[in-house]
C-alpha cells in the first residue's frame, strides 16, 4: 500500500503531534495523580472534576476555550506572543496542546488508580530508615505504579492520534502544519473522487491504535512480571 505525500504528512504530523502531547503532559499528570491521592485540602473535589471535564465536553468547546485563553490574541497568548514571539494559533504546537488537554484525564484516571493500589507502609518503611521524600518517590512510588503510567501513557497517545474536534477549532485545517489524520480523513471525505485515500488513512488510523493498545498490554505485563520478581 503506497502512501501519497498529502497521505504520509498527515500520519508524521499525527505522531508527532501525539508523541510531544504526550511527553509534555506526562509529569504534569504524574504530579495532579499524586495530588488527588495523597493531598487532602478544601476544593479538592471540585479540582478532580475541572480535570476530568474535556472527557464530557464537547470538543468544539474545548477548541473554542483554547482559542480564547491561548490564541494569539487570547488571555494568555497574547502575552506569550508579545513578550517571547511564541503562538500556538495555527501551528502544529497547538494541535498537541489541543491534544494533550482532551487526552489528560485519562491519563490521569489511569496512573491515579495505579498510585492508589501502591502499599504506602513501603513507602513510610523507606523513610523511617531515612530516605528523602524525592528518593522514596523514585524508587519505591514511581516503580509500583509503573504499570499504570504505561497504559495512560499510551491511552494519551491513542486518544491524541485521533484528536478532531478541539484541534480543528483551535488551529483550524492548515496542510502539513495542523492536518492530522483525522482532519486529512475530513478532507478527503468531502473531496469527490477521493474515498480511497480516506479508506487507507482509515486502516493505518485502526493499526497506529491497535499498536499502541498491544504496546501497552507488553509493557504493563512486562512491569508487573519485573516487579514481581
Amino acid at each position: 500500500m503506497l502512501l501519497s505525500d498529502y497521505e504520509w504528512q498527515a500520519v508524521e504530523l499525527s505522531l508527532k503531534v501525539s508523541v510531544v502531547a504526550v511527553v509534555c503532559s506526562l509529569p504534569l499528570g504524574i504530579l495532579v495523580a499524586w495530588i488527588l491521592v495523597r493531598c487532602r485540602f478544601p476544593g479538592k473535589s471540585l479540582l478532580d472534576s475541572v480535570i476530568h471535564l474535556p472527557l464530557v465536553l464537547p470538543p468544539v468547546v474545548i477548541g473554542y476555550l483554547l482559542l480564547v485563553a491561548m490564541g494569539r490574541r487570547g488571555v494568555i497568548g497574547s502575552w506569550l506572543y508579545d513578550w517571547f514571539g511564541f503562538s500556538f494559533s495555527f501551528s502544529w504546537r497547538g494541535a498537541a496542546l489541543a491534544s494533550a488537554v482532551v487526552a489528560f484525564p485519562l491519563m490521569v484516571r489511569a496512573i491515579r488508580l495505579a498510585l492508589e493500589a501502591v502499599d504506602t507502609r513501603l513507602e513510610l518503611a523507606a523513610r523511617t530508615l531515612g530516605a528523602n521524600p524525592w528518593r522514596v518517590f523514585f524508587t519505591i512510588t514511581l516503580p509500583l505504579m509503573l504499570p499504570g503510567v504505561i497504559v495512560g501513557t499510551v491511552l494519551a497517545f491513542a486518544r491524541s492520534l485521533g484528536e478532531f474536534g478541539a484541534t480543528i477549532t483551535f488551529v483550524s485545517n492548515i496542510p502539513d502544519e495542523t492536518r492530522t489524520i483525522p482532519l486529512a480523513m475530513y478532507t478527503l471525505i468531502e473531496t469527490p473522487g477521493a474515498e480511497m485515500q480516506a479508506g487507507r488513512l482509515c486502516v493505518i488510523a485502526i493499526v497506529l491504535s491497535l499498536i499502541s493498545l498491544l504496546l501497552s498490554e507488553w509493557l504493563t505485563h512486562w512491569s508487573r512480571r519485573r516487579l514481581g520478581g
